[in-house]
């Protein structure tokens, strides 16, 4: 839905779109593989490189907790992707976004996110984020109230 969505309402100027991170498989699962790909994406961020990233993640998912997202290879993603790894290695070495997905997380909770995706048009949470129909609706009545 989010191309559809950037499409229809974000590259006309009506609607902004924001990502935030929550973390729910770590928990499912122990480890740290999701929180540290959303830092590496937030590290990708720095070269513009955000969504890029997150779609070289997500295409390689390979189950919960199995080392897809090991540290060597979320460097390895964003080598393939052309990253500037002088760059890219040590953020995310230093873990310098691990504050931010935190904060995104606490924001979650307090918002009664319990699982991913959520999506919310301004306060009113999406009651099914694969229904095109629901977020037209819900974000004509936000530019139309």
């Amino acid at each position: 839905m989010e191309r559809q969505i950037i499409a229809e309402f974000v590259s006309t100027g009506q609607a902004r779109f924001e990502y935030h991170h929550y973390i729910v498989v770590d928990v499912n699962v122990g480890g740290s593989e999701s929180r540290r790909a959303a830092e590496a994406s937030e590290c990708a961020n720095e070269q513009s490189e955000f969504w890029d990233y997150n779609k070289m993640v997500f295409t390689n998912q390979q189950g919960e907790g199995q080392g897809a997202f090991s540290d060597r290879r979320l460097k390895a993603f964003a080598e393939k992707l052309g990253l500037d790894t002088a760059k890219f290695n040590p953020c995310f070495d230093s873990k310098r976004y691990a504050s931010n997905v935190l904060a995104d997380e606490a924001l979650a909770r307090s918002l009664g996110v319990t699982s991913t995706p959520t999506v919310f048009v301004n306060d009113t949470q999406v009651q099914n984020p694969l229904d095109l129909t629901q977020y037209r609706s819900l974000v004509q009545a936000a530019l139309n109230p």
